[in-house]
């Protein structure tokens, strides 16, 4: 064995890129005991859909067996579902996983990723794991996308670009014409990832599906999800829609057996449940429009949002904001000198995050 001087490191060396990466925050849980609902991740409020259950508990009696690492049956109902070549389809662990593999087939050292900011929080931190330079273009003051800016902000060394609609904290969404003049503007070596965790949501018929987009611009990934309409947060399953490149890039770097054999069966039985899921939208939407209007009624200042959840911009009475909540029963997730996310849940929980920002207002 090698002697040790004092001078010498005393445990492995690690990448210098992770040095000051945050970590993931997911959103914070009721605490234990307390009568509290968790408006903090996003997540569907209603049990799995007709049949998922079973589809589970039925895949779940053989989990000591590796999962098909193909997603055969998985990638054959979704190509039936959305008129997708199955070539065109790669799955990952969750939406975020399969946006983790993009970065890794498209940047490293020297390349830049592009995002809007404030968005989804995982994007700086799959950008910095790959090495790659995040590239944050600030939103407008209406909490959207300055696509002119993002444009604008493409250089040499650009190789990716998230565009995350509707987007996640604020909840706007962007409309078509848009959309396709940024695309027209991005050179064709860049691919532009268009984040639709939440398209079951969105209702504003200007916003395009982007599953209309991609077709026929092949530098142009989709991704969706299962987590959040669907209600599979736990199981962690998501999908891409791309053309060949890109998906079989996604193949060769996704994680082997990475979503499970009870993931898959489950999703296939949520895609059956259409019916189902179309009225459970429907009805967090209608809620969605209850408690924004209230908010507005009260005096808060919310932008339109195509999601499953609100946005208040606070500044530095964000986390004051979010404790308020969390004493009258809804937990909400806070970003800290910025805004509050708060997720639409049951109408229980609602009525009680409505009456915590009635209070703090009145407060104020």
């Amino acid at each position: 064995m090698r002697p040790t001087s004092s001078q010498e490191p005393t445990g492995p060396r690690l990448r210098p890129a992770l040095e000051g990466i945050p970590s993931y925050r997911p959103g914070r849980p009721a605490a234990p005991g307390s009568v509290a609902y968790k408006l903090s991740s996003n997540e569907n409020p209603y049990p799995p859909l007709p049949g998922v259950m079973e589809a589970a508990t039925a895949a779940a009696a053989s989990f000591n067996r590796y999962p098909d690492m193909m997603c055969s049956a998985l990638l054959t109902a979704l190509s039936e579902r959305f008129s997708v070549p199955v070539t065109h389809l790669a799955t990952g662990t969750g939406s975020v996983g399969i946006a983790q593999s993009l970065v890794q087939s498209t940047a490293g050292p020297g390349d830049e990723v592009m995002y809007a900011w404030r968005s989804f929080e995982a994007y700086p931190i799959i950008t910095r794991i790959a090495g790659a330079t995040p590239v944050e273009v600030p939103l407008t003051p209406g909490e959207e996308h300055d696509l002119d800016a993002m444009a604008e902000a493409v250089t040499g060394r650009t190789r990716l670009i998230f565009v995350c609609t509707p987007n996640n904290p604020t909840g706007t969404a962007i409309a078509r014409p848009a959309l396709e003049r940024f695309l027209d503007r991005v050179p064709s070596d860049v691919l532009v990832v268009l984040d639709e965790a939440y398209r079951e949501f969105v209702r504003d018929e200007r916003v395009p599906d982007g599953l209309e987009i991609y077709r026929d611009r092949p530098n142009v990934c989709v991704l969706r999800t299962f987590s959040k309409a669907y209600g599979l947060a736990g199981l962690r399953v998501g999908f891409a829609a791309a053309h060949e490149p890109v998906a079989a890039a996604l193949r060769k770097t996704a994680v082997p057996f990475g979503v499970s054999q009870i993931a898959q069966d489950a999703a296939i039985a949520s895609l059956r449940g259409e019916e189902a899921l179309l009225e459970r939208v429907a009805a967090l939407v209608a809620e969605r429009s209850r408690v924004r209007s209230e908010l507005l009624e009260q005096g808060w200042t919310v932008p339109p949002t195509e999601a499953n959840f609100v946005w208040l911009r606070l500044g530095e009475d964000t986390e004051e904001f979010a404790a308020a909540c969390s004493a009258a029963g809804a937990v909400v997730r806070p970003f800290p000198g910025e805004g509050a996310r708060v997720t639409i849940g049951e109408r229980e929980a609602n009525d009680l995050f409505l009456k915590a920002a009635a209070g703090f207002r009145k407060g104020r």
